[in-house]
């Protein structure tokens, strides 16, 4: 199962990485920035935007680990949206740094057997008499709509127009219900997860539209559409509303 560790997983080296990073060569910056770690913890260093920065403007980010990147341009996103939960960023990293590998996406355990690959098939599971298998299947509706909608929402609008597929506001209802079901769990609830799985329902628009930026900055940053453009126009407007 996917949890929110991402930040207690990551090394010496990335916190060496994250201080070159911030400090580009500058004695005094270093200096700043190991006070910083000292005094603060790693927190500190992972929320200073020259972090971020450094990472996606410098060769040098180039050799960061895989955690690392995704915490810090999660976080940021999360952040520049209003919310300041670090443990919300911390799941939400860990959903994109699982997902990225093979079919993780596609399975609610990766040694599950069971391949998933719409929506419609996990909500018709989440309701089966195995308890275990239904928490999880809750879990990953949840997961896997932020990763589509968060990371892929060109696809699905393409995939709007050409088949008559569903649209983010389809992904967004069944991508917090998921969460929601699962923070009702009573397995969330001896696990002590119920409260983020609860905020991860609240806020999943928010959620899905700073990972939307991520996607759109860093992953697909050269494919400019007319839908893409109305997209944004749209979120931002509905998140300046919720806000």
């Amino acid at each position: 199962m996917i949890l929110a560790n991402v930040r207690h997983r990551l090394t010496r080296n990335d916190a060496h990485l994250a201080m070159s990073l911030i400090a580009r060569g500058s004695s005094g910056a270093r200096d700043e920035a190991e006070a910083a770690l000292r005094d603060a913890g790693l927190d500190a260093l992972l929320d200073d935007p020259r972090l971020l920065e450094g990472l996606v403007r410098t060769p040098a980010g180039a050799s960061a680990s895989w955690p690392l990147f995704c915490y810090v341009v999660v976080r940021h996103a999360l952040r520049a949206h209003a919310i300041d939960d670090r443990t919300l960023a911390d799941y939400v990293a860990a959903v994109l740094e699982a997902f990225a590998w093979r079919d993780r996406a596609h399975r609610i355990a990766p040694t599950d057997d069971e391949r998933y690959d719409t929506l419609a098939d996990l909500v018709r599971d989440s309701e089966t008499a195995d308890a275990r298998r239904a928490y999880l299947v809750r879990v990953h509706l949840g997961n896997y709509a932020l990763w589509l909608a968060g990371c892929f929402p060109d696809r699905i609008e393409a995939r709007r127009h050409s088949r008559g597929g569903p649209d983010l506001d389809y992904y967004d209802a069944l991508g917090a219900r998921g969460y929601a079901l699962a923070a009702e769990h009573r397995l969330a609830h001896e696990q002590g997860l119920s409260p983020l799985f609860a905020e991860a329902a609240r806020r999943y628009v928010a959620l899905r539209i700073a990972l939307n930026a991520v996607s759109d900055t860093l992953f697909f940053p050269d494919r400019h559409t007319p839908d893409r453009l109305l997209r944004q126009v749209r979120d931002d407007a509905r998140w300046r509303l919720a806000s």
